[in-house]
């Protein structure tokens, strides 16, 4: 290869000969070539990428890897080719801001992908509302940062479900088999922030909407991260519940698994934890418990059962050497987003990427829409469409069975409920 900056006569035949095809490229006789030096679009990925619940952001990173690759080997934006710029936050909201002001400020990203939890996507979202720069949060499901019209901002989108719905559909879904049990006594465990505070009585409200009783005879908050659950599993196992829910994620779950397991907190307990339904999670916990094990589908492959699904999840198995997960979709989501924006404004300007995805129709291997679609909801930047369901979790291959979809319009009818009675509408 020819260094044309330290090489004289190349650099000049370099720039007679690209002068010569600019040329005839404007008399239309051949097809506009632009320079191997085409700036690179810089999208800027922050989130926690180490300690147990680095699977989420690595996960994803790897199904966004596999968008930007297809959409560099295409030729890019004219060219021009994606260049992820990660940084760890370590699940420092601190951090993360702090990262995101770095990458629009100094490493010319006007483009960032969030993949934090929620404390430090609030952290991320308001360092986007003082810049141009564009972002999408593709990681945090804290219902509020898309719902409550304070915090709406127009160059923020989410393609990370939210806990609303969630909580409507597991929570009429528990209803009706804690009704058929006769259970009636709750105890409820999460982390103690802001996904872990919301998430916990919107699903009890969806069970006692269902018609369920739900006495609360424990409430469990660790701390994000926490390394020990003894005194947490111990509370629990003391009020004797029927039924629990759980709302920890990711290496949380797991490790808060493994030790209820040694205190056999799960013994005659039917528990519901939005989180388990992905395949990182129910393959690292030691025992599942047999029975009464409930979840969300987060990610799996035979839900939606159809072939781009199957066929999305193949390319990753081979690629990766490991299935996905919910993060996965959510982060190919975000990037398939700005990919199809780019291409349809060809433009990389985050104003003009902006107009071109409120209402855009996604292509995804998790989309319910009759074209395989998921929809970015205009008025408020967030999806809907995507596969959504509730299941019973066994300990082996397919891990999820049973489960019931979600009937996206009444979601979105008991969600505008929801949304009128917290004053956001």
């Amino acid at each position: 290869m020819n260094d044309f900056s330290t090489t004289g006569g190349s650099r000049r035949d370099f720039l007679r000969k690209a002068s010569a095809v600019t040329g005839a490229a404007a008399l239309g006789g051949f097809p506009a070539i632009v320079s191997a030096q085409a700036k690179p679009i810089r999208i800027g990925l922050v989130g926690i990428m180490s300690g147990r619940v680095a699977q989420a952001l690595l996960s994803a990173q790897s199904a966004i890897s596999m968008d930007i690759d297809a959409f560099n080997k295409a030729g890019g934006l004219n060219g021009r080719m994606i260049e992820l710029v990660p940084h760890d936050s370590k699940g420092k909201p601190d951090d993360a801001a702090r990262y995101t002001r770095e990458m629009i400020n100094s490493e010319g990203c006007e483009i960032i992908l969030d993949f934090e939890g929620s404390s430090g996507s609030f952290a991320v979202h308001e360092v986007i509302r003082g810049s141009k720069a564009l972002c999408v949060h593709c990681g945090s499901e804290a219902a509020q940062l898309t719902a409550d019209p304070k915090l709406q901002i127009p160059n923020a989108f989410r393609t990370a479900r939210q806990s609303i719905h969630d909580s409507i559909v597991g929570g009429k879904f528990a209803a009706n088999i804690v009704k058929a049990k006769g259970l009636t006594r709750w105890a409820t465990i999460a982390s103690d922030y802001a996904y872990g505070r919301e998430a916990t009585p919107e699903f009890l409200y969806y069970v006692r909407a269902g018609g369920a009783k739900v006495d609360i005879v424990a409430e469990s908050w660790p701390k994000l991260f926490q390394p020990d659950y003894t005194e947490n599993i111990v509370k629990l196992q003391q009020a004797k519940p029927e039924a629990v829910f759980c709302g920890l994620w990711g290496g949380d779950l797991v490790a808060f698994m493994n030790q209820a397991n040694l205190f056999n907190l799960f013994n005659g307990v039917t528990l519901f934890s939005i989180h388990m339904g992905d395949y990182t999670t129910m393959t690292s916990i030691k025992n599942m418990p047999k029975g009464g094990l409930y979840s969300s589908n987060r990610y799996v492959r035979n839900f939606p059962d159809t072939p781009a699904n199957k066929a999305w999840s193949d390319e990753f198995q081979k690629k990766f050497k490991a299935l996905p997960t919910n993060w996965s979709w959510e982060g190919s989501t975000g990037m398939r987003a700005l990919i199809a924006a780019m291409r349809q404004t060809k433009s990389a300007d985050p104003l003009k990427l902006a107009e071109a995805m409120r209402g855009m129709q996604i292509q995804s291997p998790v989309g319910v829409q009759a074209n395989g679609t998921i929809t970015m909801r205009a008025k408020d930047q967030t999806v809907v469409d995507y596969a959504l369901g509730w299941g019973e979790v066994i300990p082996a291959d397919p891990y999820m069975v049973n489960i019931t979809a979600a009937n996206w319009r009444e979601v979105i009818a008991l969600e505008t409920e929801w949304k009128k009675r917290n004053g956001y509408i």
